[in-house]
């Protein structure tokens, strides 16, 4: 035991060695790469209220915008029901997990061993007569340290940490994602039960013309082609409201799976009634989805992610070094087990250097480095898809908002159109082919405007995700739709 200082001192010597070059992380120091972003979008009128900064923005509750109180009661069961949701909860638990595993491997293993050994042999006796055998009992404390002196391990744990980040982002984009085609989703059934209540007032009036054709048909002041005009009228409205509601229990359908239900497990009643409501959405600067869109957020930690494989990678040119140490006691009877005099112990340093693989090393940092250019250059084309995006739906807002004025003159001309047609066929001044052509035209002109108000509303769910979320705040109260 006086010889265990003197023995302990190389073993402390190169410990200290080791710690004096940690911290000499190989690989490249990781920089956002850079991106090419305009002062502003080219589509957004002047005049628009800027964003918040990012820090204050909530992808909370947007959809209240919309002023609807059952769409407000649909959409928070998106977080908690919706199967793509949940999958993307799972892989942000395997992320967190993988970052404790990686961080894990920055600190000593330690183990404790015990046993009990039986041994005997020979075919003599003792001079007692008995056969020699004895048993030999054991325990030990062990441990080893791999010291991260390349930086390897601490690469692998702020990689893992950045595929976390990439995780929670994508799990915000999958949010994100459910809740807009939710709100979608529902402003169509709004919008179907809308051309619904239109073409059931429609028929009911097709089927008054079928009737004051029939009356004339048999006076004798209408043609046969009259009657037959007015049934095939009749008949095309009446399957036009079949196909419409076919189309309404597709978009309830989608609705249930989207709140994790079966079809057979939900039923959104009918409200023919449409508040048509479209919010002024704020747009800030360009440089503002950079911060704001989830998708972006995780392209980009997948290049920080990439960044440290490349360290990981040149950490192979340097050794291996690892530290063990052992104390632990061995005797011949249990009792004399834990004796001072029965210790052992040990200390040991090991290192290890590849001298020859056949260029496996340089491939695996060409590898990285390819990898790590991949991802900056995906990163870079989300930004420049996340642009488009918006200016897109910055032009869709705009160019709806006109369409919507000269659809609503189209429709009220239409229907004076129709009444007075229908008033000089009755006067018996023209024929019904022109009855026809009139009806249809103010038909197709009253599902036109509900339509462009419905393309309106899913412009602005379309620009409020392109933007990356919703916003709090007196600049984002909702306007009806003029």
């Amino acid at each position: 035991m006086n010889h265990f200082p003197s023995l302990l001192r190389p073993t402390l010597l190169a410990l200290c060695a080791a710690f004096a070059v940690a911290g000499c992380a190989v690989g490249p120091d990781y920089v956002r790469p850079a991106v090419n972003t305009p002062a502003a979008f080219k589509e957004a009128p002047a005049g628009w209220v800027n964003a918040a900064p990012a820090d204050l923005l909530d992808r909370g509750p947007w959809w209240n915008l919309f002023d609807d109180p059952v769409l407000n009661d649909l959409l928070p069961q998106v977080e908690v029901s919706n199967q793509n949701v949940a999958a993307a909860v799972a892989a942000y638990a395997q992320a967190r997990a993988l970052v404790r595993e990686q961080r894990a491997g920055l600190f000593p293993v330690v183990n404790l061993d015990g046993g009990a050994t039986r041994s005997g042999g020979g075919s003599g006796t003792s001079s007692t007569g008995s056969s020699r055998s004895g048993t030999n009992y054991q325990i030990g404390l062990g441990a080893t340290w791999e010291p991260d002196v390349w930086g390897r391990l601490g690469r692998a744990v702020e990689g893992a940490r950045a595929s976390a980040q990439a995780s929670a982002a994508d799990l915000a984009a999958a949010k994100l994602s459910a809740q807009g085609e939710l709100v979608t989703n529902y402003l169509s059934l709004r919008l179907a039960d809308a051309q619904l209540a239109s073409l059931t007032t429609t028929v009911a009036g097709y089927q008054r013309v079928l009737q004051i054709t029939q009356n004339r048909y048999t006076a004798g002041v209408a043609a046969k082609t009259d009657l037959l005009q007015a049934q095939t009228q009749l008949a095309n409205a009446q399957a036009d409201l079949l196909t419409q509601t076919r189309q309404r229990a597709v978009l309830e359908h989608a609705i249930a799976v989207l709140l994790g239900k079966a079809p057979a497990e939900f039923t959104q009643p009918s409200r023919p009634e449409w508040k048509v409501v479209v919010p002024e959405v704020p747009v800030g600067v360009p440089s503002t989805l950079l911060q704001r869109r989830p998708d972006i957020a995780a392209a980009e930690r997948r290049v920080a992610a990439a960044n440290e494989q490349i360290g990981i990678a040149q950490a192979g040119y340097y050794p291996n070094l690892s530290l063990s140490a052992s104390y632990g006691f061995g005797a011949s009877k249990l009792g004399e087990l834990l004796r001072a005099s029965s210790n052992t112990w040990s200390l040991g340093l090991s290192a290890a250097q590849t001298l020859f693989n056949a260029g496996l090393t340089g491939a695996r940092v060409e590898g990285a480095e390819a990898a790590q250019q991949e991802a900056v250059a995906r990163y870079r084309q989300t930004v420049l898809t996340a642009f488009q995006g918006v200016e897109d739906q910055l032009t869709a807002i705009r160019i709806l908002a006109q369409q919507q004025e000269l659809r609503q003159q189209a429709s009220a001309a239409a229907d004076l159109v129709e009444q007075q047609v229908l008033n000089r066929y009755n006067a018996g001044q023209i024929g019904f082919s022109d009855v026809v052509t009139a009806q249809v035209t103010a038909q197709n002109a009253r599902r036109a405007l509900l339509q462009v108000q419905a393309d309106r509303q899913t412009a602005a769910v379309a620009l409020i995700q392109a933007l990356g979320g919703g916003w709090q705040g007196a600049d984002t109260a909702a306007t009806a739709a003029r």
